[in-house]
């Protein structure tokens, strides 16, 4: 014969199965009033990269590192980038000092000087639109990227617009050339400042800064590792892009909008954590079982978002309670 514990074990086995699930439901639920609201933290996650391809020769975060805004991340390679900026100071400097004499006067040899630029700016032209159809055609056939593509015709114009302000120098006068020679100079020159800062900007991509305060969560490529070009070095997590998502039921949902600060709590947090109401959806998700009666819309619930004070260790994934808003009497 079985003993009367025996007997009892298949039914202490349900109320414990039962005990569970209703745990599990009570912890799970969005809950009003008398209970707390389940969400999490989630972060948008900016990808840090250059333009170019090169080796990282310089990389000054690890995964894990606090950065402040404009803190130095990586450098690619800056060698070839940074000869063409300097080819662009030369360019200007030499602009600078032709502006700067063709305000003094004309003399004889001028002429003899700007046949021959003349004759280096077509022969630059040239180059210039060979290069543009060899870059064309591989840009066609999927080797190049739009971005090599489009520095070709901008390369292609300038040669163009050089020749077109020397081919426009005649011989109509010395004073009528001076007029003309000192109005091309200067814009030969304001031309050449715009190729430095173009250089300069270029260079400056090349080492990236962080736009914003936040924590490093990867890195992908290591001091001495080639990075293909627009490929993320270093993804970084803002502390303004840290945000709470929570459900709320339907009949609440009314109490939470834009602009109203809402408490909530998680594991190794520090007390009295709060955050304010940024978006809330418009449109309803349904609790499992999709079942639309008038019961069922217990079971409507709404995504809320907000956005915490100190979002400064909160890390996406991280589960929240968050203390509902009561009702206004």
């Amino acid at each position: 014969m079985h003993s009367p514990m025996h007997r009892l074990r298949p039914i202490l086995i349900v109320l414990v199965v039962l005990a569970v699930a209703g745990f599990l439901g009570w912890r799970l639920w969005p809950r009003g009033d008398g209970g707390l609201l389940t969400g999490y933290i989630e972060g948008e996650t900016l990808y840090l990269s250059a333009p170019r391809s090169g080796t990282v020769t310089d990389l000054q975060v690890q995964r894990g590192d606090r950065v402040a805004a404009g803190a130095a991340l990586f450098q690619i390679d800056p060698g070839v980038t940074a000869a063409q900026t300097e080819q662009a100071l030369a360019a200007a400097r030499a602009a600078e000092a032709q502006a700067r004499d063709a305000r003094k006067g004309q003399r004889p040899e001028e002429q003899a000087v700007i046949d021959a630029q003349r004759a280096a700016a077509r022969a630059q032209l040239r180059e210039a639109e060979l290069a543009f159809r060899r870059v064309e055609t591989l840009y066609r056939r999927g080797w190049y990227a739009k971005a090599r593509l489009d520095e070709a015709r901008a390369t292609l114009d300038t040669a163009r617009a050089q020749v077109r302000e020397l081919e426009s120098r005649l011989d109509v006068g010395e004073l009528g050339q001076r007029a003309d020679q000192q109005t091309a100079a200067a814009e030969r020159a304001l031309q050449a400042r715009g190729a430095v800062a173009e250089a300069q900007t270029r260079l400056n991509q090349l080492a990236p800064t962080a736009p914003v305060a936040g924590r490093i969560e990867d890195v992908f490529f290591q001091r001495g590792e080639w990075a293909p070009a627009n490929q993320p070095v270093v993804a970084l997590l803002p502390d303004d892009r840290v945000k709470i998502r929570f459900f709320v039921r339907e009949a609440d949902v009314a109490r939470y909008r834009p602009g109203v600060r809402i408490r909530f709590a998680c594991h190794g947090c520090p007390a009295d954590m709060q955050a304010t109401v940024t978006w809330v959806s418009p449109r309803p998700e349904f609790t499992p079982p999709v079942i639309y009666s008038r019961d069922s819309r217990e079971k409507l619930v709404f995504l809320v978002e907000a956005r915490p004070d100190r979002p400064r260790n909160l890390a996406p994934g991280m589960p929240v309670d968050v203390t509902p808003l009561k009702a206004r009497r």
